[in-house]
C-alpha cells in the first residue's frame, strides 16, 4: 500500500508577501526563490522526525498569536539562535525543556507564532 512519506511544505497566505519572505531571510535567515527549503536528513542520533498535530479549537496554545495554525522550525542551538534573535530585536516570548527537546516561541512579523524546537533525544512515542 501506498503512504504519506513525510511533510511536503507548508503554505499560507498573508496580507504582504515580499515583507514576510524578507522577514524570515533577515531574522532567521531562511529563504530562497521558493521561501525556505530545509534538506531533509536524519539527525546524529540517527533519530529525526516531524510533527502533524491537529489541536482542539479552544486550544490556547498558539496565543498570543490569533492565526489557527503554528509553525515549528527545528534549530541546532536553541540557546545561540534565540540569543541572536534578541539581538536582532525579537521578543522569546517562553522557553521550556523536555527530555525530548528545547522550545522556544516568537512571533513572526504576522504575529503568526513559530515554535523553535532543538531535538535532544529520541521521539517521544
Amino acid at each position: 500500500m501506498a503512504r504519506v512519506t513525510g511533510l511536503g511544505g507548508v503554505f499560507y497566505k498573508v496580507e504582504d508577501s515580499e515583507r514576510t519572505a524578507r522577514w524570515y531571510k533577515e531574522v532567521l535567515g531562511v529563504g530562497g526563490d521558493w521561501g525556505a527549503m530545509f534538506p531533509w536528513k536524519a539527525e546524529a542520533s540517527g533519530e529525526a522526525y516531524s510533527l502533524l498535530t491537529p489541536f482542539k479549537a479552544t486550544s490556547d496554545y498558539f496565543a498570543p498569536s490569533d492565526s489557527t495554525f503554528m509553525i515549528n522550525l527545528r534549530v541546532d542551538d536553541l540557546d545561540a539562535f534565540t540569543a541572536e534573535l534578541e539581538g536582532k530585536g525579537v521578543e522569546i516570548l517562553g522557553r521550556q525543556s523536555e527530555e525530548y527537546g528545547k522550545f522556544a516561541w516568537i512571533l513572526d512579523c504576522d504575529g503568526i507564532k513559530i515554535e523553535l524546537w532543538e531535538q535532544i533525544g529520541p521521539s517521544p512515542v
